[in-house]
C-alpha cells in the first residue's frame, strides 16, 4: 500500500506526515507526532477520550482518517497552554478536582473547548449534553460540570461587568442600561 503525504496544522505549528490511506488521525497524532495526550479508549468512537478539535469541532479522532485533515487545523489538549500557562479550562477542571486517573481527561477537555467555543453561556444541562459523548470511570461527571460551569459563570459576569462599566461611560448624567433596566450616574 502506498503511503500519501498529509499537510496540515496541529497546535499552531504546520506539519506534513507520511500516512497509509488507512490511517487514523489518532495513530498519527499519537505514534508520528507524539502527541500523547490524545488517548486511544474505545477505537469505535464510543468513550470520547481520542476527542481533538478539527476546525473548530469536537471530533472523535479514531474515527478520522488522518489524510482528511489535509488543509485543516487540529487542537490537541498539548496546544491549549500559551506562554506556559494553563487554558482557564485546565485550570478550572484542577480548581474543581475534575481528573483522578486523568485518562479521560484531555477528551473532556476538548470537548468542552469547542462546546463552550460555540455556547460560552450554556445551562447545566447543555454542559451536560455536550459531555455526554465523553466516559469517566472515576470522577461521577459532576466535578467535570462544576468546571465547565464556572467557566461560563465567570464569563457571564465579565460580560454583564463589560455592559455596565459601558452604560457607565455613556455621556450625561444618568443613562439607562439597553441590558439590565438600572439608572446610572455620573
Amino acid at each position: 500500500m502506498e503511503k500519501m503525504i498529509v499537510n496540515f496544522i496541529v497546535n499552531d505549528e504546520p506539519v506534513s506526515v507520511s500516512v497509509y490511506p488507512h490511517e487514523t488521525l489518532l495513530r498519527v497524532l499519537r505514534e508520528k507526532l507524539r502527541l500523547t495526550s490524545v488517548k486511544e479508549g474505545c477505537g469505535i468512537g464510543e468513550c470520547g477520550a481520542c476527542t481533538v478539535i478539527l476546525d473548530g469541532k469536537a471530533v472523535n479522532s479514531c474515527l478520522v482518517l488522518a489524510a482528511s485533515a489535509e488543509g485543516k487545523t487540529v487542537t490537541t489538549t498539548e496546544g491549549l497552554m500559551r506562554n506556559g500557562k494553563l487554558h482557564p479550562l485546565q485550570q478550572a477542571f484542577i480548581d474543581h478536582f475534575s481528573l483522578q486517573c486523568g485518562f479521560c481527561t484531555p477528551g473532556f477537555l476538548m470537548t468542552a473547548k469547542a462546546f463552550l467555543d460555540e455556547n460560552p453561556h450554556p445551562t447545566r444541562e447543555e454542559i451536560k449534553m455536550a459531555i455526554s459523548g465523553n466516559v469517566c470511570r472515576c470522577t461521577g461527571y459532576h466535578q467535570i460540570v462544576d468546571a465547565i460551569e464556572s467557566l461560563s459563570s465567570e464569563k457571564r459576569e465579565q460580560v454583564i461587568d463589560a455592559i455596565e462599566d459601558a452604560a457607565g461611560r455613556l455621556d450625561g448624567g444618568e443613562q439607562e442600561c439597553p441590558a439590565h433596566p438600572i439608572k446610572h450616574t455620573h
